[in-house]
Order: C-alpha cells, then sequence, then structure tokens
C-alpha cells in the first residue's frame, strides 16, 4: 500500500489522469443515479398499471360468474314459485340451471321438513357435473340433514339472498360431493311470505382458485383471496388454506403493515400497498370480488418489477467502468509524452538540489509552460549560486547573534534567584518564583533577599521586549539591590530607584514595579506599587491588595511615591505577577484575564494548596491550557511568598524600664544576666549578649533624645523552646541602625570612618537584628538562638516584671 501511494506521488501523469477520470466518473456517476431515479419511478408506475389491470380484469371475469350465477339463480327461482307444490318439477330445474350455466359446480332446490308427504321428512333436488354429463339425486336424508347447512339456514336467517364462505360439502350418500364450494342461497317464500326453502347455486372453490391464481403480472408474483373473516381461501401455500387468516402471523411477530391490509381487505377497499413479505419487499394490489365480501390481491416481490432494470443497470456499470479504465490508460499514456521534458527538467533541477550548481539544464525551444520553467529554472540557478554566498555570510553572523543571546540569557537568568527553596534554615516563610521570556531574552524581573528580619522583595516589567528590556531589567534589578542594602522603606526604595533610572533614561523606557518589605516577626507588610498589577493575597480568603496608583519608574525624577501599610496572618500567600499572565492569550486573541487568575487562586485557597511552589504550578498548567498551541506573546512572571511564621509557647518573659542615662547601666546588666541565667546560657554567652545588649541600650540612651530631654527606654525579654528576644523601645527621634553600612574591619583604626562599630558588634553576637518605626516608637529586636553549643533552658521558669 505505501509502495502505491509513493508511485501515486511520484507520477504527476498518473495523478492528472485519475483526476480526469474521476471528474468524469463524477458526472456519469450523477447521470446515472438521475436516470436510475426516473427509470424506477417509471417502471414502479408500469407496475402499479400493469397489476392493476390484471387485477380489474379478473375481478371483473369473477365478478362475471357470479353475477350469472346470481340472476341464473333468480330466474329458476321465479320457475320453482310457480310449481313449488310439485316435486319432479324440482329436479328438472336443477337440471336445467346447471345445462344452461357449465361453469356452475351444482344447484339444490331444497324443503322445509315435510314439504312434499311422499318423500318425507327431507327433500332436496339437488344437480351436480361430473365429468360432461349432470347428476340429479334427492340429497336430503339422516346423514346429510341439511336444514342445518350455511347454505340453508343463512338466507333464511338473513331473508334476503347470499353468498356463503366457502366449505366443504360431504354427503355420505352423495359419492360425487367431496369439494369446496360456495354458494349462492336464494329464500323461497309462498303467498303468505313464509319460509318454505332455499334455493342454492354452487361454484367450485378449485375453479376460482385457479382462474385468481392465474393473475401472474411476474414470474414469482402471486395471488390470495380472503374471505370475510380474513381467511384464507386462495393461497399458493396450501397448509393456510381454510386454517390460518391474515391475522394469524401478527399474533406472534406484530407487522402494523399487514393489519392494515387485512382491515383495508375487510372492509372491501381496493388499493396498493407496500410491505415486508417474509423478508422481502413487495407491492400488494387488492379488490374486492362483488356483493361476496370477498376480496383477493396480487402480491408482487419488488425484486420481480425490478429485476429487468437491475440487470441493465449492472451492464450499464460494467460497460460504465471497463470504459474508465480505458479512459485511464489512454491519458496516462497521452499525459505522460506531453511531461516527459518536465521530468528531465526536474532531474536536472534535483541535480542542482543537491549542490550540483554547475548542472546544464535542457536547451528547449518549447514556448509552453515547460518552457518557460525550463527559462526560470536557469535564472534561478545563477540567482542561487549567488544568494547561497550571501546565505553563508548571514547565516555566520546569525549564529554569532544566536550565541550572544544564549549567553545574554544565561547572564539575566543568572542575576535572579533560582534554587528554592532559597534559605531552608527559614521557618517563617516559604517563597517561590519562574520566569518565562517570550523571546531569547525578557523585560520582566524579580528579586528578593533577607535582611535584619525582614523579606525584601520585588517584581517588575519593563517596557518592550528583546535585548533593550533585557539590559533595562538588568539595570533596574541592580539599582534596587544597591538601594534597598541601604534604606527598609519601600517607598523610599521606589523614589530613590526613580530618581536614579530617570535620570539615565534616554530610550524613555519604564519599568512598572511592585516592592514589599516583609516584617517577619509581625507580619507587617510595607510596599509600594509603582504602576504594577496588584498582588493577590491567598488565604482562608482571596483579593487583591489594597495598591495606591503610583506611575511606573523611569517617567518623572521627581514624583512622590507613597508607602502602604497591610497585615499579613500566618498562612497567607502574596501571590504577584506580571501582565503576561492576565494578557496571556490563546488561538481565538481572548486574554486569560484576572478572572480565570482569580478562580485558580480561589480553588488552590479551597483546597489549602496554595503553597508557592504548588500555586505558581497550578496557575501556569492553567494558562498552558487556556493557550492551547498559541505562541507566547510576553514576558510570563510569577512570585509566591507564604507567611508561615511558626507561633510557640512564651516559656519567660521578663521587662524593664530605664531612663535615658547611662548610669543605670549597672541595673541593665543585672537584668540582662538574670534573662540570661533564667534561659540557661553560659557564661561566655551571658557576657557576649550583655555586651550587644549595653551597646543598643547606650546608644539610644545617648541619641535617641535631644540633649537634656528626659525619655524612657524599655527593654523586654521573652523566650520560648528556640529562643531568646530582647525588644528595646523608646519614643526618642527615629533612627534605624540596620541600614548603616558594614564596617570594614580589615582597614586600620584612623582609616575607618566614624560610626557603626556598634551595630557592627551586635551583628556578630546577635543571631539577627529588626527595626521598625511603629506609632511613633523605635521598635529595636534582637534575637539569639537557644541549645547552641550544648546549652538548655531550664525545666521551670517564672515570668517577671522589673520596672523603675
Amino acid at each position: 500500500m505505501n509502495r502505491l501511494l509513493s508511485y501515486f506521488r511520484r507520477k504527476l501523469s498518473v495523478r492528472v489522469s485519475l483526476l480526469v477520470v474521476m471528474f468524469a466518473a463524477t458526472i456519469f456517476i450523477i447521470a446515472i443515479l438521475f436516470l436510475s431515479f426516473q427509470a424506477r419511478e417509471a417502471v414502479r408506475q408500469e407496475a402499479i398499471n400493469h397489476a392493476t389491470q390484471i387485477l380489474d380484469n379478473t375481478s371483473m371475469r369473477v365478478s362475471s360468474i357470479l353475477n350469472r350465477t346470481e340472476v341464473a339463480t333468480a330466474m329458476t327461482k321465479w320457475l320453482v314459485m310457480r310449481h313449488y307444490n310439485e316435486a319432479d318439477s324440482m329436479f328438472v330445474y336443477s337440471r336445467g340451471i346447471l345445462s344452461h350455466n357449465p361453469e356452475l359446480y351444482g344447484c339444490s332446490i331444497a324443503f322445509e321438513p315435510n314439504h312434499f308427504k311422499e318423500y318425507g321428512r327431507y327433500f332436496s333436488a339437488y344437480s351436480q357435473w361430473e365429468n360432461d354429463s349432470i347428476i340429479t339425486i334427492q340429497e336430503g336424508n339422516e346423514l346429510y340433514d341439511y336444514f342445518y347447512m350455511d347454505w340453508y339456514q343463512m338466507c333464511h336467517l338473513l331473508d334476503r339472498p347470499c353468498w356463503t364462505e366457502p366449505y366443504f360439502d360431504h354427503n355420505p350418500k352423495w359419492q360425487y360431493s367431496e369439494s369446496i364450494i360456495a354458494s349462492y342461497c336464494f329464500p323461497l317464500k309462498n303467498e303468505k311470505g313464509e319460509f318454505i326453502g332455499t334455493i342454492s347455486s354452487d361454484i367450485s372453490l378449485a375453479w376460482l382458485s385457479k382462474t385468481i391464481s392465474a393473475m401472474k403480472p411476474y414470474p414469482h408474483s402471486y395471488s390470495v383471496m380472503l374471505g370475510k373473516g380474513g381467511t384464507f381461501f386462495v393461497h399458493p401455500d396450501t397448509t393456510k388454506l381454510f386454517c390460518e387468516t391474515i391475522f394469524t402471523e401478527t399474533l406472534e411477530n406484530p407487522d402494523t403493515a399487514r393489519l392494515a391490509l387485512g382491515h383495508a381487505m375487510q372492509r372491501g377497499e381496493e388499493g396498493m400497498k407496500q410491505m415486508m413479505i417474509n423478508g422481502e419487499r413487495c407491492y400488494v394490489f387488492y379488490k374486492p370480488l362483488a356483493q361476496t365480501g370477498w376480496s383477493m390481491a396480487i402480491v408482487c416481490p419488488e425484486s420481480d418489477i425490478f429485476g429487468g432494470m437491475i440487470r441493465l443497470h449492472q451492464s450499464v456499470v460494467f460497460i460504465f467502468i471497463v470504459g474508465l479504465m480505458m479512459m485511464l490508460v489512454f491519458f496516462i499514456r497521452i499525459i505522460s509524452r506531453e511531461l516527459r521534458p518536465l521530468q528531465r527538467l526536474a532531474r536536472e533541477a534535483e541535480a542542482i538540489a543537491s549542490g550540483n550548481f554547475d548542472t546544464q539544464l535542457p536547451d528547449t525551444k518549447r514556448i509552453d509552460e515547460i518552457g518557460r520553467l525550463t527559462h526560470l529554472f536557469s535564472y534561478m540557478q545563477k540567482s542561487l549560486v549567488k544568494y547561497i554566498d550571501e546565505l553563508k555570510n548571514t547565516t555566520a553572523q546569525k549564529a554569532s547573534i544566536d550565541q550572544d543571546l544564549r549567553i545574554a540569557s544565561s547572564i539575566q537568568m543568572d542575576m535572579l534567584p533560582k534554587d528554592f527553596p532559597s534559605y531552608p534554615e527559614r521557618d517563617d516563610v516559604q517563597i517561590y518564583a519562574s520566569l518565562t521570556p517570550a523571546k531569547e531574552v525578557g523585560g520582566d524581573l524579580f528579586d528578593f533577599y533577607f535582611r535584619d528580619e525582614k523579606l525584601l522583595f520585588c517584581i517588575g516589567d519593563v517596557s518592550g521586549k528583546g535585548v533593550p528590556s533585557s539590559l533595562f531589567m538588568a539595570v533596574t534589578r541592580s539599582v534596587f539591590r544597591t538601594v534597598s542594602a541601604h534604606e527598609s522603606m519601600p517607598d523610599r526604595i521606589v523614589t530613590a530607584m526613580n530618581r536614579t533610572i530617570a535620570d539615565m533614561n534616554k530610550s524613555h523606557m519604564f519599568v512598572t514595579l511592585f516592592i514589599g518589605v516583609l516584617d517577619l516577626p509581625t507580619g507587617r507588610l510595607y510596599y509600594c506599587n509603582a504602576g504594577h498589577d496588584a498582588p493577590l493575597l491567598v488565604g482562608k480568603g482571596i483579593g487583591p491588595l489594597a495598591c495606591d496608583a503610583n506611575i511606573p519608574v523611569g517617567f518623572r525624577p521627581s514624583w512622590k511615591y507613597t508607602l502602604q501599610v497591610a497585615q499579613i496572618f500566618v498562612g497567607t500567600t502574596i501571590f504577584l505577577f506580571t501582565d503576561g499572565l492576565t494578557e496571556a492569550m490563546n488561538g481565538n486573541r481572548e486574554q486569560f484575564e484576572m478572572e480565570r487568575v482569580t478562580e485558580v487562586a480561589t480553588r488552590a485557597g479551597m483546597n489549602q494548596q496554595h503553597e508557592p511552589r504548588m500555586l505558581i504550578q497550578q496557575m501556569t498548567d492553567a494558562v498552558h491550557q487556556f493557550m492551547g498551541d498559541a505562541k507566547q506573546s510576553d514576558d510570563l512572571t510569577m512570585m509566591a511568598i507564604q507567611y508561615i511564621k511558626q507561633e510557640r509557647d512564651i516559656r519567660m518573659r521578663k521587662s524593664i524600664v530605664l531612663p535615658n542615662n547611662v548610669q543605670e547601666v549597672p541595673r541593665l546588666t543585672a537584668f540582662v544576666q538574670e534573662v540570661c541565667e533564667t534561659v540557661g546560657f553560659n557564661d561566655s554567652q551571658n557576657m557576649q549578649i550583655q555586651i550587644a545588649i549595653e551597646e543598643a541600650v547606650v546608644n539610644v540612651m545617648n541619641y535617641a533624645y535631644p540633649p537634656g530631654q528626659y525619655g524612657d527606654v524599655t527593654i523586654e525579654a521573652a523566650s520560648n523552646d528556640v529562643q531568646l528576644k530582647f525588644t528595646i523601645i523608646d519614643t526618642g527621634k527615629p533612627f534605624d541602625p540596620t541600614v548603616q553600612p558594614e564596617v570594614d574591619t580589615t582597614l586600620p583604626a584612623n582609616e575607618r570612618s566614624i560610626g557603626g562599630l556598634g551595630i557592627h558588634i551586635v551583628r556578630q553576637i546577635m543571631d539577627s537584628i529588626n527595626y521598625e518605626r511603629i506609632d511613633n516608637l523605635n521598635v529595636l529586636t534582637l534575637r539569639k538562638e537557644i541549645n547552641q553549643d550544648g546549652n538548655s533552658t531550664s525545666s521551670s521558669i517564672k515570668t517577671e516584671n522589673h520596672q523603675s
């Protein structure tokens, strides 16, 4: 099969010939179908007319005999009534009716009991044909009590002439009476109108069946006759005669068509019906027989009616197929001869395509399409040599550019956090992010890092795409790291970044930014939005984070960005994204939109599946399913931050309030030593912690309040199973020691800048340091891990409060 298909694909002459032959075949098939339909209708109508004519002729013939029987019986009745008291005359009249009507089977003139005294109870003058002679007897006797026969009683009961249903007439004393007959009965009445007897003229059912069965418009047609009750009197299957009705088969296998036909024939209707008989579609033509109440029908199989037409169609189809095959061979030979120059041109063109550009194309004088094609190939051959030389140079340049882009993409991705979890030692936050550029390099960015118990993070989208956006993105990320290293408030970070970027932005590009600072001990989120999409908060509920309308970074260096604060509860996930998510498009140019983002996040929140990695994976799957085979049109960046701070039972809480006087330091030392001993630190650790706390508190006493102004410094200590926390609170002027630059201890003392050594010492001793300005209060939090170097907490700790 594959070889045959390959041959068809290679041979144009075969394909063209097949198309021509298929077109011709289509026209012929349509014509044949149309003619077949017309011919079928004509044959069908002719069959109906033919069968109806035969049925009418047969009906007229049978009806004529039946009418003659009725007339003869009526005439005989007139004679009988003139001599109804003369018994011998009855034999004469009985014989006479048969002699004048040879188509009759027999005739009986029967009287009421004891009508003729000399014959006793029974008298019935009966005559019957036997070969070519008429036999006449008196058939009434004890064994043949005709008074109860249908042919005698029906006309008496109905009080009018009538036909009986066919019956088997058997008289034990009448050796010739062995036939199935039907009788026309005529009642006899005297002058008083009293019933005295019956004249019965008989016709043989064998004759009637022979006459009706002769109706054969087609070889396999057959005829049937039904009585008043639907009983078969004539049928090709003799086992059904007088034993079954037309309705018998419908008792086991319901057939509405057969039922309708039977009822129509019983009602004395005439017409034609199409129906299935013995699994074959047939046409049934039916008509009643005179006044008998009987009905006859012709059954014509459809195969008989249309047999000749089908044989003609088969001959036409055979001739048609042979003609098509001859046409196909003829066209293939003619077209192959015309296409030989094209085949040679194809071979030469194949040689050129394989790299042999010096191949000589055939020199043809033809001016038709093949000639023009040859000349065009010659021109293309010359152009191709020139183009390939140019292509080699272009390919080398493109390869160099592609390599540069791959290196640039690698450098760009290396600038962003990529190992998750980046800080596995932290148990208060989980972070996951992904960036998928639309091109080799993109303009989206995200970044985060921890400093002094704060998570600083950002996400941004640079205007445009490609290399310019990637360079602008790298600058933006570097500026963020530089500025945030010395600033903790997002509004001031964005303001400084905007001023820096706007001053050097000669290309008039811009970047939308969302910068947040999450205070991990308290869960307070400080953030500033610069024209970026608002993040979603996913947890027990879901909704966008309220964001002020600020312009993107890079437009106006003097713009004042606003600071916003939100409380992030434990278990809540902050979901940040760029517009590459909401504006992702499918093949119908429909966007993913914020509504679908919210639906995916809502399902994740309801199923408790908003852990950062899982949330971003579900969002990625939803976007890819929505886009289908559509190409990504914009960079897609997502970042999820889940706040999972673990609350532990407080096992110790102490506090002390000191005035801003360095003379109170001994009290501070005693307080710190008591706290450390309570927790269970050793002497070396106690000394280190005392140095750190005293350095931080003395710094507040000396610099938080203006000279001469009284103020308080509150020191709170609390511990749980894993850490000891000191919180230093004052109402002095704002001062964040955590943003001070690191001291370069490798330089000589005379070369270092003044200040910063105290906070450096605190950082070296304590495990974490955190500063917040809350309600006009400076809050500095210092933490030290417990259970280090083999120390353990005390099993019983009391809560105490020390105040000055």
